[in-house]
């Protein structure tokens, strides 16, 4: 009985596993939105003018290192956030597949024994 306890776990830890794998792969390719891109555009306009304006090299730069900053924080931000939402919805999709693959086993099973139980008859 001990095996038939030990195999849900293990199913239930490689289904985690594998939801978390493609959660993070989904996230980190969802990452970079259009927000983030024109919020980075923007920097870029800001350090362009700004220069054009002659304005001193320690202002631009600190302007440019906090946009480039914020960019990445928002991105961090943003991709954990998906993450946890890819996370969920990739165990859900997991868990009904492996309910779906059981129920088909046992359908075959039931075939199986309903044909032995017809030829012994």
């Amino acid at each position: 009985m001990e095996n038939k306890n030990e195999v849900p776990e293990q199913v239930g830890e490689e289904t985690k596993r594998l939801a978390a794998k493609r959660a993070g792969l989904r996230a980190k390719n969802a990452r970079w939105d259009l927000n983030v891109a024109v919020f980075l555009f923007a920097v870029l306009i800001i350090v362009i003018i700004l220069v054009s304006y002659e304005i001193g090299l320690e202002v631009v730069a600190s302007i440019a290192i906090f946009g480039l900053a914020m960019v990445w924080l928002v991105g961090w931000r943003q991709g954990r956030q998906l993450y946890e939402i890819f996370y969920e919805e990739e165990l859900a999709k997991l868990e009904r597949d492996l309910e779906r693959k059981e129920t088909m086993e046992e359908t075959v099973e039931e075939k199986v024994q309903r044909a032995l139980r017809e030829r012994w008859r």
